[in-house]
């Protein structure tokens, strides 16, 4: 098997474009999460109130 040189075996750079795109990834997940969120409180039917029986 032919011996290949560390620089031409690597698959890509690693970096600053890398954690950028994390860094944006997981921003837009956390908007969508809270979009959510608020869209499901704003459509949640209102809650009866328990009646308490005394006894």
């Amino acid at each position: 098997m032919p011996r290949v040189e560390p620089e031409r075996a690597r698959q890509g750079r690693l970096g600053r474009p890398v954690l950028l795109v994390l860094i944006v990834s997981v921003a837009l997940a956390l908007v969508v999460w809270a979009g959510v969120e608020i869209w499901a409180e704003a459509n949640d039917p209102p809650s009866e109130p328990t009646s308490q029986q005394g006894g």
